[in-house]
Formats: structure tokens, sequence, C-alpha cells
């Protein structure tokens, strides 16, 4: 609906409705129109249209140029508390020197029900405990006891599962762990075999060996050597060793050498390679444990025979 025309400027002035009840809200959207060189002002909105009318939010101005000119948009959502008819006088668009108005807009807000006067006027009632729902709990009991019977159900046809056509399947033992040195002269054979120190794996030749020995000190011993240091593998082994000396002093020799080619870059000889694989088969041997004598019988064969 064309409401003003000034110059080259129109203003159009759309309501969703004009019957509004109490609370709810319309839409009130102002349209602008003017040349493409020319530019309209909109007016501010604080947070009422006019007195009575709140504005619940409202749209920035978007604006467009097409054919017919610059068009400028904005859409306010209007609502009010009071039951009454609201009339909104024409509101000012300025576009440079000129000034445009919109149309007079008549909003009507109606209570949607009809009060009663003759009520008496009651006090707040005072705050109600609900009722407790029994069944609520009852089921959430149930559910429980649903759950753990499925369980239990499980875990009897599993044990079902063992003894199939009344043949009981036992299940599979776990291999016995081998003995430490026993894996730790296997991969000693393993290195010595490959030599791989002759190929120019000098460090790799190394941390295989310190390897091997210290997860032997790890299982024999019960010292977290993998864990440690060498500093602190020898230092845990001091007390172990202190009356095989020299066999500590030649496990220092091993792992401070591997120290050395690992981290220092250090060039070892053949010799000193050679000379490590052997100090790590004496250890082995050495601290491997000793298997028991048998015992002598208590009674005598040739005593006993008359």
């Amino acid at each position: 609906m064309l409401l003003s025309i000034l110059l080259s400027i129109v203003i159009n002035t759309s309501l969703d409705s004009t019957v509004v009840c109490l609370g709810d809200q319309t839409g009130l959207r102002f349209e602008a129109t003017c040349a493409p060189d020319e530019h309209v002002t909109y007016p501010t909105f604080g947070k009422e249209l006019i007195d009575g009318i709140e504005i619940v939010k409202q749209s920035p101005v978007d604006s467009f140029v097409d054919k017919q000119g610059k068009h400028y948009k904005q859409e306010l959502m209007l609502t009010s508390f009071e039951d009454s008819l609201f009339f909104v006088e024409p509101i000012a668009f300025a576009c440079g020197s000129d000034t445009a108005y919109s149309e007079t807009i008549t909003l009507n807000f109606v209570q949607p029900f009809v009060l009663d006067s003759t009520n008496a006027i009651c006090d707040i009632r005072d705050i109600q405990k609900a009722p407790i729902w029994w069944w609520g709990y009852i089921r959430w009991i149930l559910g429980v006891m649903l759950l753990i019977g499925i369980c239990w159900l499980i875990w009897w046809l599993l044990g079902k599962v063992g003894n199939y056509n009344g043949k009981y399947i036992p299940a599979a033992k776990k291999e016995p762990e081998r003995p430490a040195e026993e894996v730790a002269l296997e991969e000693l054979d393993r290195i010595r075999e490959e030599k791989i120190w002759t190929q120019g794996h000098t460090k790799q030749y190394h941390t295989e060996l310190t390897d091997v020995l210290r997860t032997y000190i790890a299982k024999r011993f019960g010292v977290a050597s993998t864990e440690k240091t060498s500093d602190e593998t020898l230092q845990a082994m001091k007390p172990i060793l202190s009356e095989q000396r020299e066999l500590h002093a030649s496990l220092s020799k091993v792992l401070r050498l591997a120290d050395l080619v690992k981290f220092a870059k250090w060039q070892a000889t053949p010799d000193e390679n050679e000379q490590a694989l052997h100090i790590a088969y004496e250890f082995v041997n050495e601290t491997k444990p000793v298997p028991a004598e048998p015992k002598e019988e208590e009674n005598d064969q040739t005593n006993g025979k008359s």
C-alpha cells in the first residue's frame, strides 16, 4: 500500500494482523524505496513503539537495488499486555534533506477470555507435594532384577559351552614360562650367529645385546633394568653381586660400552664387540640358578641287607 510520496521516496507499511490477543506477537514491516543514488535513514526504535506497545525484536535494516530503485526493509515484532486500541502516528523517514512519513497504524490488542469479577479474591495456594508414583519405583526394581537375571543366564550358557554333548572341554592350559637363562642364552646364540656388527650395524648389535642382559636381570633378580639407566642398573646389582665383584665390573664394562656406541657414536673395535658378547655369556652362566643336588637316601640299601 502506497502511503507517502515525496519526490522519489516511497514508504510502504504492512502489518500481519490488526487484531492481536494480549501477549501474542504481530509483525510490522517498513519498506522504503528511493532512487539508486539516494540513501534513506530509518528511525531509531527503543523498547517500545509507543506507550503500551513493546518491541520484542527488530531486524537490522536490509537494502538491495533492482530496476525500480533502491529498497530498504526492516521488520518489528510487537506485543502488548493492555486491552486497548492503539493508534500509531506516522513515522518519519529521512532521505537527504527530504522527509517521508508512514501511514497511521491502527492496532487492537484484545483480552482472549472474559474475566469473572464476581469471584472473590483468594490467596495463593500452598506448595503441594506430588504423590509418590509407586509404579515408577516398582518398574525400576523389576527392570534391575530382569537385567541381573539376563546376566546370570548368559553366564550359565557360557558355562555350558565348555560341556558340549555332556563332554567337558577343559580350558587351554597356559604354557609355563621358560627359564630366564634359557631364553637369554638362546638370544645370545642368535646374536652370535647373525654377527650384525660385521655388517656395520654396531649400534643395533649393542642395543640387542644389552636388551638381552636387561631382560634377563629383570626376570632373574627382579630388578626393572629395562626401565633404568645403566648407572641405576649397576647400582641395583651391586648388593646382589657383592661376592662377585669381577662379574659386576664386567657387566659395567658391557653396559657403558653400549652407551658410548648408542649415544656418543663410539666406534667399537671388533675385539670389543667379541668381548662384549663373551661377557654376556659369562654373566648369564655365572648367575643362572644352580640345580639342586639329589638327596642321599636315608637308609643305605647295602646296610639293609643281612
